[in-house]
Order: structure tokens, then C-alpha cells, then sequence
């Protein structure tokens, strides 16, 4: 009865199932009889649930004749034994289980209490052994399934230390792992701080939860605007999609499903006060806000921002190819430093962009 308060009061306190826990029991039991007391009986191992009792069952099941392994050649040469379908310990002849049970029959099975007296002391230390393990495994299996839903979240924790490779993040129930490869490239953090990460992965390791974070993913931007503009929230404005190349620029395209709100005008905000949070957050990263269009010309002429007076020839909407020729004091903006902005508008855009003065272009044309 002691047996079942505890786990009564273990169930409800941690959630756990009883019937994990009595049957982890039952496992833990009949391996510790074997091995304790026989090895070759085989048993199973009951739980009385009105008297809180486990109770070892030897069982054999009857035979006509002993059926003795098999043996025959492997592809080596060699004689491999084939064990028969029924254990050998478990067998007993049909003239011997008559002497037990009268009307007993071939094939089936006949069972006898084997419960040494002492077993109330293995079964104590396989219950505290078997609870302690199923407490462990159930905390890991809630904090998996509670983070597992917060994957491809921005979530608030604390740098709790680090080593060489990683930051290792106070997340409240679980620490997450913040790789410094993941960090905005020239930042700088201080131990104690809270931090703001974008969750990459969850998933169960041998140790806990495996909860992987980043800064330099390109959901982080799209869940530090969701955090920072109510429309996004409230449906009225949709980000369409994000293109970043950390710590260097992102282009964050936005479109209203209200005629009456500004998308770009609500993102800056009054003064410029939600963008410049965003920025703030993002180590000073540049930000291009980019109105969205379902004509691919006009998107891909406002992807291109900073570069102005832009304009987008459409070469071949299947293969998704585009031409955008600008003056050459915009040449630099467009393609920008190392390729940057052509590299990220046509992430954004789905589209391959080739850019070209109108210079080049009179000279093309004119071969």
C-alpha cells in the first residue's frame, strides 16, 4: 500500500503515467530476479493493484518431447546453432505438467508463484531506481515537446556562460545553444545579459533537449518585426519574405491588406522610432523596406532599392530571368559593395537579375 501512495502521489505531482512506471517495474523486476536468483527460469513479474504487491510468475509452456535447437551451415562453412521457437527453460514435458495439473494440454502454459521472501527489498531499490529514471525521461519529454513547438520562434533568455564555439542561453525550463558562428557578425555581448534568439532546431539528445539558436538567421529579422509592428500581428500588414546577409544588410518585403495603411510608412513608424528599435537590435545592420507587388517588374524595381530610376525588363518569366538597366551613377547602388544588393533582390525576388547601364545597352545595340 505504501508502494501505491508513492506512486499515486508521484503521477500527480510530475505527470507522469502510472502505467509507464509500473511497467518500467515489471521490466526492472523480472531482470533482477534472473539475475539475482535464476537465470534460466523464465518469469514475468505482476502487480497487484489492491494490495500494491509485485509477485514473480515462473511459467513453462508444454511440450510433447523437449524441442532442441537446430543446427546447420552458414555461408562460411561453419555450423551456427538455430535456437527453436519455444526457450528450452521454458519448456516441460506433458507427462510432468500432468503431475501439476491433470487436465493439462500441449501447448499450453503452466504458471507458479516464485516470489522469493526477500524480494520487497529489490523491488524497493528497482522502484527508486526505475521513478527516478521515468522522472528524468518525462522533464526531458515535456521540455522537448514545450520547445518543439517554439522552433522557428524569437524567444528572451539569458547568457548564462560560454566556451570556445558557443553561448549557452538561460531559457527557463532548458539552456539553449547559441553558436558564435551564429551571432551578427561584430557584435558584442555581455554574461547576465538578456538576449534576444531565433530557435533553428529542437530535438531530443542523451542529455536533455537540444535546443539550437541563432541571430544571423533570417527569421530573426522577420520575428523582430513581428514583435515590433502590431499590423503584422493583426493581419492588416503581411511580410512577404526576408533576404539577409548578416551583420551587412536586409531587404524585408511588406505588403497591406488594408488600403488605408502604409506598409513601408508603418514599419518606419512615427519618427522612425519601430525601425530604429529593429536596427538597434540588429547591430546597426541596414534595413531595406521593400513594397511588395505581384507584378514581378514592380517588385524586383523596389528590391533594388537604394539604387533609383531603375528599370526592369522582364527577359523570360518561366526561367524567372530579369534585366535592370540603370544609369551609371546608380551602377555602384545596384550591384552594391561585393554584389550585395543584386545578390539579396534576387534572393528576394525569386529572380536571376542582370544589371546593365544604359550605356552598355546603346552599345549593344549599336553592333
Amino acid at each position: 500500500m505504501e508502494f501505491l501512495k508513492a506512486l499515486n502521489a508521484i503521477t500527480e505531482d510530475k505527470g507522469i503515467s502510472k502505467d509507464l512506471i509500473i511497467d518500467a517495474m515489471k521490466q526492472a523486476l523480472a531482470t533482477a530476479y534472473k539475475k539475482n536468483y535464476d537465470s534460466k527460469t523464465n518469469v514475468r513479474v505482476d502487480f497487484d493493484e489492491t494490495t500494491g504487491e509485485f509477485k514473480v510468475i515462473s511459467y513453462y509452456v508444454v511440450v510433447e518431447d523437449y524441442i532442441e535447437p537446430t543446427y546447420e551451415i552458414n555461408e562460411e562453412g561453419k555450423e551456427v546453432e538455430i535456437p527453436p521457437e519455444i526457450n528450452p527453460d521454458a519448456q516441460i514435458l506433458l507427462e510432468d505438467a500432468k503431475e501439476l495439473v491433470p487436465n493439462i494440454q500441449v501447448g499450453e502454459t503452466i504458471e507458479k508463484e516464485v516470489t522469493p521472501k526477500d524480494f520487497g527489498r529489490v523491488a524497493a531499490g528497482a522502484a527508486k531506481q526505475v521513478v527516478t529514471q521515468r522522472i528524468r525521461e518525462a522533464e526531458k519529454e515535456a521540455v522537448v515537446a514545450e520547445f518543439g513547438n517554439k522552433q522557428d520562434e524569437m524567444l528572451v533568455g539569458l547568457l548564462a556562460m560560454e566556451d570556445q564555439r558557443n553561448y549557452y542561453i538561460d531559457l527557463g525550463r532548458a539552456r539553449g545553444i547559441l553558436p558564435k558562428s551564429e551571432m551578427i557578425p561584430g557584435e558584442e555581448v555581455k554574461m547576465g545579459s538578456s538576449i534576444k534568439v531565433y530557435v533553428t532546431k529542437v530535438e531530443a539528445g542523451t542529455k536533455g533537449p537540444l535546443i539550437l539558436l541563432s541571430r544571423r538567421h533570417f527569421g530573426f529579422v522577420k520575428r523582430l518585426f513581428e514583435s515590433e509592428i502590431p499590423e503584422l500581428a493583426d493581419g492588416s500588414i503581411i511580410l512577404y519574405g526576408v533576404a539577409r546577409e548578416a551583420g551587412v544588410r536586409s531587404k524585408v518585403a511588406v505588403y497591406s491588406t488594408n488600403d488605408k495603411i502604409d506598409p513601408i510608412g508603418a514599419c518606419i513608424g512615427a519618427r522612425g522610432c519601430r525601425i530604429a528599435s529593429i536596427l538597434k537590435e540588429l547591430n546597426g545592420e541596414k534595413v531595406d523596406l521593400v513594397k511588395y507587388s505581384a507584378d514581378p517588374a514592380e517588385f524586383i524595381k523596389s528590391a533594388m532599392s537604394p539604387a533609383k530610376d531603375v528599370i526592369v525588363s522582364i527577359k523570360d518569366e518561366a526561367k524567372k530571368e530579369a534585366l535592370v538597366v540603370v544609369n551609371n551613377d546608380n551602377l555602384s547602388l545596384a550591384i552594391g559593395k561585393k554584389g550585395i544588393n543584386i545578390k539579396l533582390a534576387s534572393k528576394l525576388t525569386k529572380y536571376k537579375i542582370e544589371v546593365k547601364t544604359m550605356e552598355q545597352i546603346q552599345e549593344e545595340g549599336n553592333k
